[in-house]
Protein backbone atom coordinates (compact mmCIF):
# COMPACT_ATOMS: atom_id res chain seq x y z
CA UNK A 1 0.00 0.00 0.00
CA UNK A 2 1.37 3.54 -0.99
CA UNK A 3 1.14 6.25 1.68
CA UNK A 4 -0.24 9.49 0.49
CA UNK A 5 0.81 12.72 2.78
CA UNK A 6 -1.96 13.40 3.89
CA UNK A 7 -2.64 9.47 4.78
CA UNK A 8 -0.02 9.79 6.49
CA UNK A 9 -0.76 13.26 8.57
CA UNK A 10 -3.79 10.61 9.67
CA UNK A 11 -1.99 7.92 10.82
CA UNK A 12 0.15 10.41 12.50
CA UNK A 13 -2.22 11.91 14.57
CA UNK A 14 -4.00 8.69 15.30
CA UNK A 15 -0.56 7.83 17.11
CA UNK A 16 -0.94 11.01 18.72
CA UNK A 17 -4.02 9.81 20.16
CA UNK A 18 -3.09 6.42 21.18
CA UNK A 19 -0.19 8.05 22.99
CA UNK A 20 -2.45 10.51 25.00
CA UNK A 21 -4.57 7.55 25.95
CA UNK A 22 -1.35 5.37 27.14
CA UNK A 23 0.74 8.19 28.41
CA UNK A 24 1.96 7.33 31.90
CA UNK A 25 1.33 11.21 32.98
CA UNK A 26 -2.38 11.38 31.83
CA UNK A 27 -2.88 7.68 33.01
CA UNK A 28 -1.48 7.42 36.77
CA UNK A 29 -3.83 7.99 39.37
CA UNK A 30 -1.98 9.32 42.05
CA UNK A 31 -0.42 12.34 42.53
CA UNK A 32 3.41 12.67 40.75
CA UNK A 33 6.41 14.87 39.98
CA UNK A 34 4.76 15.77 36.87
CA UNK A 35 1.48 16.73 38.52
CA UNK A 36 1.16 20.83 38.12
CA UNK A 37 -0.38 22.50 40.39
CA UNK A 38 -0.57 25.90 39.37
CA UNK A 39 -2.23 29.09 38.08
CA UNK A 40 -1.52 30.59 34.77
CA UNK A 41 -3.01 33.19 32.31
CA UNK A 42 -3.01 32.44 27.99
CA UNK A 43 -3.44 35.60 25.82
CA UNK A 44 -3.71 36.92 22.52
CA UNK A 45 -2.58 40.97 21.18
CA UNK A 46 -4.80 42.08 18.56
CA UNK A 47 -2.93 44.81 17.63
CA UNK A 48 0.37 43.13 17.13
CA UNK A 49 -0.36 39.49 16.47
CA UNK A 50 1.34 38.25 19.63
CA UNK A 51 -0.01 35.23 21.54
CA UNK A 52 1.10 34.60 25.04
CA UNK A 53 1.52 32.68 28.34
CA UNK A 54 2.50 33.55 31.52
CA UNK A 55 2.50 30.63 34.38
CA UNK A 56 3.95 30.29 38.47
CA UNK A 57 3.70 26.99 40.39
CA UNK A 58 4.93 25.57 43.71
CA UNK A 59 6.22 23.08 41.65
CA UNK A 60 10.23 22.63 40.10
CA UNK A 61 10.52 23.86 36.66
CA UNK A 62 6.68 24.16 35.91
CA UNK A 63 7.13 26.11 32.66
CA UNK A 64 8.70 23.49 30.86
CA UNK A 65 5.78 21.62 30.53
CA UNK A 66 2.82 24.11 31.15
CA UNK A 67 2.70 25.63 27.90
CA UNK A 68 2.43 24.89 23.55
CA UNK A 69 2.50 27.42 20.99
CA UNK A 70 2.83 28.42 17.66
CA UNK A 71 3.03 31.78 16.36
CA UNK A 72 0.28 32.42 14.10
CA UNK A 73 -1.68 29.32 15.08
CA UNK A 74 -2.52 28.95 18.80
CA UNK A 75 -0.79 29.30 22.55
CA UNK A 76 -2.19 26.09 24.97
CA UNK A 77 -2.02 25.94 28.22
CA UNK A 78 -1.82 22.10 29.76
CA UNK A 79 -1.41 21.55 33.72
CA UNK A 80 -2.63 19.88 36.73
CA UNK A 81 -2.04 16.05 35.41
CA UNK A 82 0.07 18.27 32.88
CA UNK A 83 0.69 16.19 29.99
CA UNK A 84 2.14 18.00 27.09
CA UNK A 85 0.60 15.47 24.18
CA UNK A 86 -2.45 18.75 24.46
CA UNK A 87 0.16 20.66 23.25
CA UNK A 88 1.86 18.98 20.45
CA UNK A 89 -1.73 17.23 19.46
CA UNK A 90 -3.48 20.81 19.81
CA UNK A 91 -1.35 22.58 17.18
CA UNK A 92 -1.43 19.32 14.91
CA UNK A 93 -5.26 19.32 15.13
CA UNK A 94 -5.61 23.45 14.50
CA UNK A 95 -3.55 23.69 11.71
CA UNK A 96 -6.16 21.48 10.03
CA UNK A 97 -8.55 23.71 10.35
CA UNK A 98 -10.21 22.64 13.69
CA UNK A 99 -11.61 25.30 16.02
CA UNK A 100 -10.33 25.37 19.82
CA UNK A 101 -13.47 24.07 20.49
CA UNK A 102 -13.33 21.38 18.69
CA UNK A 103 -10.17 20.11 19.02
CA UNK A 104 -10.16 20.12 22.56
CA UNK A 105 -13.26 17.75 22.02
CA UNK A 106 -11.64 15.34 20.27
CA UNK A 107 -8.55 15.27 23.02
CA UNK A 108 -10.52 15.09 25.65
CA UNK A 109 -12.23 12.42 23.82
CA UNK A 110 -9.18 10.23 23.04
CA UNK A 111 -7.71 10.37 26.79
CA UNK A 112 -9.17 8.42 29.63
CA UNK A 113 -7.86 10.42 32.49
CA UNK A 114 -9.38 13.71 31.18
CA UNK A 115 -10.94 14.38 34.36
CA UNK A 116 -7.14 14.99 35.98
CA UNK A 117 -6.39 17.34 33.05
CA UNK A 118 -6.56 21.30 32.94
CA UNK A 119 -6.08 22.74 29.30
CA UNK A 120 -7.13 26.00 27.55
CA UNK A 121 -6.61 27.09 24.20
CA UNK A 122 -6.93 30.65 22.45
CA UNK A 123 -5.78 30.62 18.62
CA UNK A 124 -4.57 33.38 16.84
CA UNK A 125 -8.18 34.90 15.88
CA UNK A 126 -9.00 35.34 19.85
CA UNK A 127 -11.19 31.86 19.78
CA UNK A 128 -10.71 30.21 22.91
CA UNK A 129 -11.64 26.86 24.90
CA UNK A 130 -11.05 25.30 28.06
CA UNK A 131 -11.45 22.51 30.45
CA UNK A 132 -10.67 21.77 33.81
CA UNK A 133 -11.73 18.13 34.92
CA UNK A 134 -13.23 17.58 38.01
CA UNK A 135 -10.09 15.19 39.43
CA UNK A 136 -8.12 18.37 39.70
CA UNK A 137 -6.92 19.20 43.01
CA UNK A 138 -9.35 22.49 44.62
CA UNK A 139 -9.74 24.92 44.32
CA UNK A 140 -9.65 25.03 40.79
CA UNK A 141 -11.36 26.40 37.55
CA UNK A 142 -10.97 28.53 34.88
CA UNK A 143 -12.32 31.71 32.99
CA UNK A 144 -12.16 32.97 29.68
CA UNK A 145 -12.52 36.49 28.23
CA UNK A 146 -12.02 38.59 25.19
CA UNK A 147 -8.26 37.35 23.90
CA UNK A 148 -7.64 35.61 27.27
CA UNK A 149 -8.27 32.51 29.29
CA UNK A 150 -7.18 32.33 33.13
CA UNK A 151 -6.61 29.01 34.54
CA UNK A 152 -5.18 27.24 37.80
CA UNK A 153 -5.79 24.48 40.31
CA UNK A 154 -4.70 24.31 43.76
CA UNK A 155 -5.46 27.54 44.48
CA UNK A 156 -5.99 29.45 47.94
CA UNK A 157 -9.41 30.25 45.79
CA UNK A 158 -11.41 31.80 43.10
CA UNK A 159 -9.85 35.30 44.06
CA UNK A 160 -7.20 33.94 42.36
CA UNK A 161 -8.41 33.46 39.05
CA UNK A 162 -10.54 36.91 39.43
CA UNK A 163 -7.25 38.77 39.77
CA UNK A 164 -5.88 37.16 36.93
CA UNK A 165 -8.90 37.96 34.58
CA UNK A 166 -9.06 41.56 36.21
CA UNK A 167 -5.68 42.85 35.82
CA UNK A 168 -5.62 41.39 31.89
CA UNK A 169 -9.16 42.88 31.26
CA UNK A 170 -7.82 46.22 32.80
CA UNK A 171 -3.85 46.68 31.34
CA UNK A 172 -2.83 47.81 28.57
CA UNK A 173 0.99 47.86 26.92
CA UNK A 174 3.21 45.10 25.57
CA UNK A 175 1.94 41.59 26.12
CA UNK A 176 4.46 40.24 28.10
CA UNK A 177 4.43 43.12 30.92
CA UNK A 178 0.56 42.52 30.71
CA UNK A 179 1.15 38.48 31.36
CA UNK A 180 3.47 39.26 34.13
CA UNK A 181 0.98 41.87 35.62
CA UNK A 182 -1.13 39.09 35.97
CA UNK A 183 0.39 36.69 37.73
CA UNK A 184 2.08 39.13 40.18
CA UNK A 185 -2.40 40.50 40.72
CA UNK A 186 -2.98 36.91 41.17
CA UNK A 187 -0.36 35.82 43.65
CA UNK A 188 -0.93 39.21 45.39
CA UNK A 189 -4.96 37.58 45.79
CA UNK A 190 -3.19 34.57 47.38
CA UNK A 191 -1.78 32.51 44.47
CA UNK A 192 -0.77 28.85 44.84
CA UNK A 193 -2.35 27.07 47.82
CA UNK A 194 0.99 25.44 49.18
CA UNK A 195 3.48 28.92 47.94
CA UNK A 196 5.97 29.68 44.86
CA UNK A 197 8.88 28.06 43.08
CA UNK A 198 8.92 28.16 39.70
CA UNK A 199 7.59 30.71 36.80
CA UNK A 200 7.53 31.19 33.14
CA UNK A 201 6.93 33.62 30.34
CA UNK A 202 6.40 32.56 26.82
CA UNK A 203 5.14 35.14 23.89
CA UNK A 204 5.27 33.97 19.91
CA UNK A 205 5.88 36.33 17.25
CA UNK A 206 2.76 36.28 14.71
CA UNK A 207 4.58 34.13 12.12
CA UNK A 208 2.84 31.06 10.88
CA UNK A 209 6.06 28.38 10.32
CA UNK A 210 6.43 24.31 10.62
CA UNK A 211 9.52 25.44 13.05
CA UNK A 212 9.15 26.66 16.88
CA UNK A 213 12.88 28.30 17.35
CA UNK A 214 11.97 31.19 15.11
CA UNK A 215 8.95 32.39 16.72
CA UNK A 216 9.83 33.69 20.09
CA UNK A 217 9.79 36.91 20.93
CA UNK A 218 9.88 36.60 24.87
CA UNK A 219 11.02 32.78 26.09
CA UNK A 220 12.12 32.86 29.90
CA UNK A 221 12.13 30.15 32.95
CA UNK A 222 12.63 30.31 36.61
CA UNK A 223 13.08 26.74 37.46
CA UNK A 224 13.59 27.03 41.26
CA UNK A 225 13.38 30.12 43.50
CA UNK A 226 11.57 31.39 46.59
CA UNK A 227 10.65 34.88 44.85
CA UNK A 228 10.11 33.39 40.83
CA UNK A 229 7.92 36.60 40.26
CA UNK A 230 10.51 38.79 41.33
CA UNK A 231 13.39 36.79 38.77
CA UNK A 232 10.90 36.61 35.72
CA UNK A 233 10.50 40.27 35.84
CA UNK A 234 14.15 41.24 36.86
CA UNK A 235 14.69 38.52 33.37
CA UNK A 236 12.10 40.37 31.74
CA UNK A 237 13.13 43.58 32.60
CA UNK A 238 16.95 42.43 30.97
CA UNK A 239 15.65 41.04 27.92
CA UNK A 240 13.86 44.46 27.36
CA UNK A 241 17.27 46.43 28.19
CA UNK A 242 19.14 44.25 25.74
CA UNK A 243 16.24 45.06 22.91
CA UNK A 244 17.11 48.74 23.87
CA UNK A 245 20.77 48.24 23.57
CA UNK A 246 20.19 46.85 19.99
CA UNK A 247 17.37 49.76 18.94
CA UNK A 248 20.52 52.37 20.23
CA UNK A 249 22.79 50.59 17.88
CA UNK A 250 20.98 50.94 15.34
CA UNK A 251 19.88 54.76 16.02
CA UNK A 252 23.81 55.48 16.02
CA UNK A 253 24.53 53.57 12.41
CA UNK A 254 21.54 55.47 10.97
CA UNK A 255 23.25 58.51 12.45
CA UNK A 256 21.27 59.27 14.87
CA UNK A 257 23.68 59.72 18.31
CA UNK A 258 21.02 61.83 20.49
CA UNK A 259 18.45 59.27 19.63
CA UNK A 260 21.02 56.77 20.42
CA UNK A 261 21.73 58.23 23.89
CA UNK A 262 18.52 58.47 24.57
CA UNK A 263 17.79 54.49 24.11
CA UNK A 264 21.14 54.04 26.17
CA UNK A 265 20.31 55.55 29.04
CA UNK A 266 16.58 53.64 29.34
CA UNK A 267 18.27 50.31 28.69
CA UNK A 268 20.36 51.11 31.88
CA UNK A 269 17.50 52.49 34.04
CA UNK A 270 15.18 49.16 32.84
CA UNK A 271 18.50 47.06 33.98
CA UNK A 272 20.71 48.51 35.91
CA UNK A 273 22.30 45.18 36.46
CA UNK A 274 23.04 45.14 32.94
CA UNK A 275 27.01 45.66 32.68
CA UNK A 276 26.33 45.59 28.51
CA UNK A 277 23.76 48.86 29.14
CA UNK A 278 26.27 50.33 31.05
CA UNK A 279 29.26 49.41 28.16
CA UNK A 280 26.72 51.19 25.90
CA UNK A 281 25.96 54.20 27.30
CA UNK A 282 29.70 54.51 28.13
CA UNK A 283 30.33 54.31 24.05
CA UNK A 284 27.56 56.92 23.48
CA UNK A 285 29.00 59.34 26.35
CA UNK A 286 32.18 58.95 24.42
CA UNK A 287 30.83 59.50 20.74
CA UNK A 288 29.29 62.87 22.62
CA UNK A 289 33.22 63.80 23.90
CA UNK A 290 31.27 63.63 27.07
CA UNK A 291 34.08 61.72 29.10
CA UNK A 292 33.97 61.80 32.67
CA UNK A 293 30.10 60.42 32.14
CA UNK A 294 31.81 57.86 30.15
CA UNK A 295 34.67 56.71 32.40
CA UNK A 296 31.91 56.64 35.34
CA UNK A 297 29.43 54.17 33.35
CA UNK A 298 32.92 52.31 32.23
CA UNK A 299 33.94 52.00 36.10
CA UNK A 300 30.16 51.03 36.54
CA UNK A 301 30.34 48.15 33.64
CA UNK A 302 33.77 46.70 35.19
CA UNK A 303 32.37 46.73 38.78
CA UNK A 304 29.27 44.78 37.59
CA UNK A 305 31.75 42.83 35.67
CA UNK A 306 35.17 42.58 35.88
CA UNK A 307 35.81 40.75 33.11
CA UNK A 308 34.86 43.88 30.87
CA UNK A 309 38.24 45.16 32.20
CA UNK A 310 40.29 43.34 29.56
CA UNK A 311 37.66 43.75 27.10
CA UNK A 312 37.41 47.05 27.14
CA UNK A 313 41.53 47.20 26.55
CA UNK A 314 40.80 45.35 23.08
CA UNK A 315 37.86 47.01 22.20
CA UNK A 316 38.97 49.93 19.47
CA UNK A 317 35.49 52.02 20.09
CA UNK A 318 37.29 52.86 23.62
CA UNK A 319 40.69 53.92 22.17
CA UNK A 320 40.38 57.55 23.18
CA UNK A 321 40.38 56.58 26.92
CA UNK A 322 43.38 53.38 26.39
CA UNK A 323 45.54 55.91 27.70
CA UNK A 324 43.71 57.50 29.86
CA UNK A 325 44.95 57.56 33.74
CA UNK A 326 41.81 57.07 35.05
CA UNK A 327 40.78 54.40 32.54
CA UNK A 328 44.18 52.52 33.84
CA UNK A 329 43.24 52.72 37.26
CA UNK A 330 39.47 51.72 36.37
CA UNK A 331 41.14 48.43 34.38
CA UNK A 332 44.14 47.79 37.08
CA UNK A 333 41.84 47.38 40.10
CA UNK A 334 40.58 44.09 38.13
Amino acid sequence: MILTKSSSAEIGLGILLVLLVSSPVASSQQLDSNYLGTYSIIARDPQTGQLGEAVQSKAFAGGNRAMTARGGLAIIAHQAAANPLYGVLGLQLLSRGLSPEKALEAMLRSDQTRDRQQVSILDIQGRSAAWTGKGARDWKGHKCGADYCAQGNILVGPEVLEALARSFESSSGPLAERLVDALDAAQAAGGDARGMQSAALLVVKPIATTDDFDDRAVDLRVDDSRTPLKELRRLLNLQRSDEMIRQGRFSLDQGRPPEALERALAARDKSPDNDNAWIFLARMHLWLNQKEQALKAIRQAVELNPANARQLLLNHEFESVHSDPVFLQIVADR
